[in-house]
């Protein structure tokens, strides 16, 4: 009798188990696809929007319908070292006094949103996610300088990055198109470093963090330019050598052509 006893009860734990499996709801997810891997612009590109596609993965209906669900969409460029120097009036003349010298900061950072951040929800959970522009962290290559002093070469640094158009946010950016698609409309600044950009999607529901996709982006100068930037990276000494020649002879033929005798 204890064989088929220990049978039917491993038949009826497989049934609850499958039963509980069934009922289990699955997590939501989100997927980014972007129309193309590669961007190219020429010397005169003038700033662009680039849309970002996307779908919620087993959305519960209900919560889509009363717009609990939301999506920030980031679109970050490659990062690479800066130095943010301050200059103060000495003796009638601007000079640089301090620098300080930030490591692998993005070169861009463009933020698409259905909502304002502060609707969307807490700081502290974007502060852990390290999104947006106010909490991305500039690694000090010192760690050891002044707190203070750091913090405001860290302000500095942003406040430079919106001025020129490279850190911005899209407040609205994110629209929904259906209960799973929506779109994100992310502004490429006239100025954009070449590289590679990395677009990342993140998706709350009523203000929690549920998941995160991404997907890479090549942003390359095209024609002339192209080929301008090509050579001064591969031979980088020669191109030196050729760009100091260059200004010397242009130098020296204005001498001659416009010299008064």
């Amino acid at each position: 009798m204890t064989g088929p006893r220990a049978f039917a009860a491993a038949i009826l734990l497989s049934l609850l188990a499958a039963t509980a499996k069934a009922q289990t709801p699955l997590t939501e997810g989100i997927q980014i696809g972007l129309s193309t891997d590669a961007v190219s612009i020429t010397a005169g590109f003038s700033g662009a929007d680039l849309t970002i596609f996307g779908s919620l993965e087993n959305a519960d209906p209900l919560v889509a319908r009363q717009g609990r669900y939301d999506v920030i969409v980031v679109l970050e460029g490659p990062p690479r070292p800066v130095v943010v120097r301050r200059k103060d009036r000495v003796l009638g003349v601007w000079v640089n006094l301090d620098s300080e010298t930030f490591e692998n900061v993005p070169m861009s950072y463009s933020v698409a949103t259905t909502r304002p951040l502060q609707d969307i929800t807490e700081p502290n959970s974007y502060k852990q996610l390290s999104l947006g522009a106010s909490n991305l962290y500039m690694q000090p290559a010192d760690a050891g300088g002044s707190p203070a002093t750091i913090e405001e070469f860290t302000a500095a640094l942003r406040e430079r990055k919106s001025a020129t158009g490279l850190y911005s946010e899209n407040v609205g950016g994110v629209q929904f198109l259906s209960q799973n698609l929506f779109r994100a409309t992310v502004r490429l600044a006239p100025n954009v470093p070449v590289g590679t950009h990395k677009a990342r999607a993140f998706l709350f529901k009523s203000g929690l963090f549920i998941k995160e996709s991404s997907a890479q982006l090549e942003i390359r100068k095209s024609g002339f330019e192209q080929s301008i930037f090509r050579v001064a990276h591969d031979y980088s000494f020669l191109y030196g050598v050729f760009a100091i020649s260059l200004a010397m002879l242009t130098g020296w033929l204005g001498r001659v052509i416009f010299r008064k005798d």
